[in-house]
Order: structure tokens, then sequence, then C-alpha cells
């Protein structure tokens, strides 16, 4: 379990609102000129045409990779494979390539070849010195895929991604066979190291090959590709398409910890999407015994569309590409598959004479529905250049048309699987309009049914958008923070004592614990499999404990509860921790608060280097300080600091592992993981 900063607004820019005093008539004057604008200072006056820098070529792109590929994380990396592989796949669906290579070298060198056409190396008629490779490889916005002459659809379209690739690139080696002759070109960090080489002749083989190195200087010296990301990429794209095979080939030193990872493999699948689905739910309970799966070819004229759906006893998930790229933020093509989906149902329950299919909406649908969508349409637009949401209108009619008329054959063909299935949806119906019953009642109401009167201060705004509860230890602290509060959007709730560590206890003993019974009626939202977001009563569920080693106790127990009890409330970005100050510094009419022994030494020599004694306070606890200091210092949003807490598993279940060893009821495994971590250990007090 980590916590990441969460940023707020500097007091300082925070407009201040004025009061305006009504006056009489006989008394109004004429408003006063307008007072001098304020002086340019001297270091900024002096702004001229020299100040303005033009970004040539692909300087643009090294300066500000994330406007390209989203950023330079792992993440970001690996989309330069997926701006590579596209252009190979685009040759694949326009019928030119039948294969694709992908291989990883042990350098960190990553090589991706096709058997299409081949990239044009003939001299380009607007930069005759160049051919036409060079200016794809160098020049942004250069590309074939502007219109539909060359290609009816493709994943390219912004004539961006291989230069991008190049640009970010220690090395990149482009090598063409075209016409049965062999040529290559070489760049660095987006610049050509030589003119096009002819290797000589060939007569078996054709196509395009990209070698690549990502740049230590754009992503750093730790991150590389990772093999099993790399091999599940190509394999989703021998799924999209099912007329390509993709070989798979990686270094053997590459794969030493991941045994499941072959070195080499192939990847065919002519049953495309259906076969997908299949394999990625596995052994599932479904509630039809048959997968909705269909395709139509150039739908309408403007490309095809393919899909998979089918329903079971668990979360439901949409994954959506169009023209082979993925689309992870859905867009209008999934709007198409929902709506075709909910009416198919809704016209479904009319025929059969079920009134309750009046109740349906899409959610409904799709909340337990594991879908798969692929659409090839021609210049369709996304929503920013990593191509994560679609954004064309047309894709929504496209696919409803598409999807519409088999799922009402689908549907009329097996009618015990279709009333099976809409018994199913009906009843995910009924729970969320049951759900919606219950978080009807009133804030006042429920904090009547809590029983919680002296203990719970809640807030009196009844939407939930923007309101906070703050978990105080005891009553002194709970005092203060409850007359610092903003009370129509900050609650307090003060726990007595330290709570269960539930890390060690049973079902029965965590379920008379009153001080977990108080925390979670006031939360609202059930624990484990009870679990509901959307009755949580707060937007945010912020700790806030002494800036002691008791205070940090008592922190990781309740950070042990939520971790335990409600995953998902940590999982939706609503706990977090406040950072109160453990020291006051003062001098003359200055006063600064510290969080602890570092920060405060770092003021004293940064803020606190004139004349003057400086009278340095430490708190004792929350309970200590004044309502007007713990608002200023811990709970005013335009002042204070938050920790956001997340669960960052870096292997499955890690986190969860590490609250057991650490928290559990085997002390052999904390003092374990104290000598192992011992010398990492600093600033202790002895």
């Amino acid at each position: 379990m980590s916590a990441s900063d969460d940023l707020f607004a500097d007091p300082a820019a925070q407009p201040v609102p004025s009061k305006a005093v009504a006056k009489p008539k006989s008394q109004s004057k004429a408003p006063e000129p307008a007072s001098a604008p304020t002086p340019i200072p001297a270091s900024k006056a002096d702004y001229t045409a020299a100040d303005i820098e033009v970004l040539e070529g692909l300087e643009p792109v090294r300066r500000r990779p994330g406007m390209y590929i989203g950023g330079t994380d792992e993440k970001a990396l690996h989309h330069l494979f997926a701006e590579v592989i596209d252009n190979s796949m685009d040759e694949a669906v326009a019928g030119f390539a039948s294969w694709i290579e992908v291989e990883l070298d042990a350098d960190g060198t990553l090589n991706v070849t096709d058997n299409g056409r081949g990239i044009p190396v003939d001299p380009h008629p607007k930069f005759k010195d160049k051919s036409a490779l060079e200016v794809i490889l160098t020049t942004l916005h250069a590309g074939g895929k502007f219109d539909s002459k060359v290609y009816e659809t493709s994943g390219g379209l912004h004539g961006v991604g291989v230069s991008v690739v190049n640009a970010l690139s220690e090395t990149l080696v482009v090598e063409v066979a075209r016409n049965k002759k062999l040529f290559r070109q070489t760049f660095s960090r987006g610049i050509t190291q030589g003119p096009l080489e002819h290797l000589g002749d060939v007569h078996n083989r054709r196509g395009t090959k990209v070698s690549f190195k990502p740049d230590h200087e754009i992503f750093g010296t730790k991150l590389r590709f990772r093999p099993e990301i790399l091999m599940k990429m190509a394999r989703s794209k021998a799924y999209l398409f099912g007329g390509v095979e993709i070989r798979w080939t990686c270094a053997p030193e590459l794969l030493e910890n991941l045994p499941e990872i072959p070195p080499k493999a192939t990847f065919h699948f002519p049953g495309g999407l259906k076969d997908y689905l299949s394999a990625s739910l596995g052994k599932q309970n479904f509630v039809t015994p048959e997968i909705f799966a269909g395709k139509t070819e150039k739908t309408g004229g403007h490309g095809a569309v393919e899909w998979a759906v089918c329903w079971y006893a668990g979360d439901g998930f949409s994954n959506s590409y169009c023209n082979t790229v993925p689309t992870p933020e859905g867009g209008t093509h999934e709007s198409g598959l929902r709506t075709a989906l909910l009416r198919g149902l809704k016209n479904y329950a009319e025929l059969t004479n079920n009134k309750k299919g009046a109740l349906l909406t899409a959610d409904d649908v799709m909340t337990s529905a594991g879908a798969l969508l692929s659409v090839f349409i021609r210049e369709p637009e996304f929503v920013g250049q990593t191509k994560d949401r679609l954004a064309t209108t047309a894709a929504t009619r496209i696919v409803d048309q598409a999807v519409r008329d088999q799922f009402d054959h689908w549907l009329t063909n097996a009618p015990q699987q279709a009333n099976r299935l809409l018994e199913w949806v009906v009843d995910r119906a009924e729970e969320r309009l049951r759900r919606r019953k219950e978080k009807d009642v009133s804030r006042k109401s429920a904090v009547r049914k809590l029983r919680l009167p002296g203990k719970l201060a809640d807030c009196s705004q009844n939407a939930k958008g923007d309101t906070e509860i703050f978990i105080v230890e005891g009553d002194s602290a709970g005092g203060s923070a409850k007359q610092a509060r903003n009370r129509s959007t900050q609650a307090v709730l003060p726990l007595r004592g330290k709570i269960l560590n539930v890390a060690n206890a049973s079902r029965d003993k965590l379920a008379a614990n009153q001080l977990l019974a108080d925390l979670t009626q006031a939360l609202g939202c059930g624990t484990r499999k009870t679990y509901s977001d959307d009755e949580l009563r707060y937007d945010r569920v912020i700790i806030m404990t002494d800036a002691d080693v008791d205070g940090a106790h008592i922190a990781s127990l309740l950070l042990t509860f939520f971790q335990r009890e409600m995953p998902e409330l940590i999982q939706n970005g609503h706990l977090y921790l406040a950072i109160p100050p453990l020291y006051r510094i003062s001098q003359g009419g200055k006063t600064l608060y510290a969080r602890d022994d570092a920060h405060k030494d770092e003021l004293m020599e940064t803020e606190f280097t004139g004349r003057g004694k400086i009278d340095i306070g430490r708190f004792k606890g929350l309970g200590e300080m004044l309502p007007a200091q713990l608002k200023e210092t811990t709970m005013d949003p335009s002042k204070r600091i938050l920790l956001k807490v997340q669960i960052i598993d870096n292997e499955p279940g890690e986190t969860k592992d590490a609250v057991t060893r650490l928290m559990g009821n085997k002390p052999e495994s904390r003092f374990q993981f104290i000598q192992e971590n011992a010398e990492f250990a600093t600033d202790l007090d002895i």
C-alpha cells in the first residue's frame, strides 16, 4: 500500500470575494479613474522577436513527448510498439501482408517485420532530395493514410506515429524490400544518420522491417520493454484480424523469471473475437451457453463490424478496437453496441409480454457482460494522438445497425436461452432500483438510524459530491476538528482508542467491535461482498491522526481495516491521509508549520534566517491544536496537503500478502521483515 500526493490549489491564487455595500442614490459617486497598470519587471520587459523559439523537425516530440504518446512511463513506452505494429496491421487488413514478426532482442531492441508492400523509397515529389521513406520517418504529419486511396481503413491517420517512434528512439533502422530490391536507412533520435542505402537485389523477400531501441534520455535507464506486455499486444492483433499470422520471438535471457512466456510462438485465430472472448473468460459460469458473436462486411459502405458478447456471473468488461487500435476509453462504437443490445432485449421482452423489460437500462445489460467489439471504418476520429477514445459520430449508427438485427435473430431462435438472459438482466435492474431506493434515505434519517449522536458530526450537504469525513482519534481531537470543519461539506467521526487489528481477528470478533461498527455505519457502503460505491455517503474518507508514532499506528490499523474490508473504497480513490503538523515555528510576526523533523530543519534554514528569537513548539496531538490552527494546516482544502492512498501490486496479491505479514498474528514474520530491512532505517531516536 502506497500513498501519492493529491494536489490542492495554492491559497494565494484563490480569488477573494469582495463585499458589495448598497448606497442611496444621493450618495452615489462617479467611478474613480482606473489605477495605473503594474510596472513590468525589468527582467521581462525586453520581450522581442528573438525570444520566439521555433521548433523544427521532430524536436517538438522530444521536448514534449507526452503530447504524442501520453507521457514517458511504461504505458507510453509500449505505445511505441503499438504505433509500429499498427502500420503492419494496416498492410494486413488492406490485404497486402499475411504475416507479421515481432522480435525482442536481449539489448532491448524491438524488431517488427511484415511482408506487405514496403514503404516507398523513391524520391518524394515535394522533397526531391529525400526519399519518401526519409520523409515519413523525419516529418510530422507525413503518410499515406490521409485519404482512402491507399488504405480503405487504417489505424494510423495523423501521419505522426512512426516519426514519433523515430524521435524517441536511441537508434532506429528501417529495411525495405520492394520491387525485388533491398534498402536500409538508419536514424538516431529522429536525425538521419546517412543516405538511403541500396543493399542489393532480393528475390524472396518483400515488406518492411523496423528495428528500434527507445531512448534512455526520454524513458530513463531502468524502463524496459516487458515481454509479457508485448506478447499480449501482439496476440490481441491476431485475434482482431483472422487473416494475419503473428510470429513472436523473445531473447531467452529476458524470460528467466517469466516461465509462462514462450521464447517463440505463432498466433493465428480464424475465429476472431469469439475465440478471443472464449480464451479470456475461461471456465466462467455463463448465463447463456452460447456466445453471441457475429461479423458484417462493409456495413453501409463504411467498413466492417465484428463483435462477441456473453453474460456471466462476474463483473462485466468492454474491450473495443477501431481499425485494430485499442480504444480503452470506449467511444461512439461502444455506444452503438450498448444501444443495440438494450433495444434487442426490450423488444424481446415486449414480444414475450414481460412488462419488466421497461425497467432495463444499458448499464443493466452490460454490468455482467463480457464484450469485445472491433470496427473498421474510413477516416475515424479519435480523441488525442494516443487514440484512447473513438469520436466518430457515424460509428454509433454503423454498429447499431450491424448488431441489432442479428441480436434479434439470436434471441428469437433460442427462446429458452433468451428467457434466461432476460431474467438475468431484469434481476440486475431490480437490484439497481433497490439500491437507489435505499440511497434516497435522507442524511438526517441516516444519522438517527446509525444512533451516533455525539460521535458523528455530519455535514449538512445532502449530495455526496465533494463531501468528506474525517476519522480522528479521541474526543479531544474530535472536538477541535468539529469546530474547525466546514459544516456544509465536512463530517467528523471521533474513534476512542485504537481500533481492532482486523488482520488477526476472527469474523465474530470483528462483528462485535463497536468502533468498527460505528465506522461502517457512518460510511454506509457495506463491507466485502456487500460493498457498494454508490451507497458510500462521502466522496473522500480522510484518516486524520496525530503526527507521532501512536498516530501512525492508529493510521496503520485503519488502513488495514480498509484494505481487508473495503478494498474497492481504496481502488476507487476515496481514501486519504491527512498530514497534520508536528511543529509550530514562529519569529516575530511570522509563523510556519513543519510536518516532521526534516521539514522543520528545512524551514529553519530557508525561512528563519533573520535576527530575533525563534520559538519552536511541538504539538502533542490534534487535540492540543486550536481549531483555527487545525483548520489552517490540515482541514482547509485550499491550504492542506492530503496523501491519496492507492494499492499498487507489482505482482498479484502483493499488498494483501504484505499486510498479512506485517499486521498478522505471526510475530516472526515481522521480525524477519525488520531483519531484512534494518539497514534501510535512518534517524532512529534511541
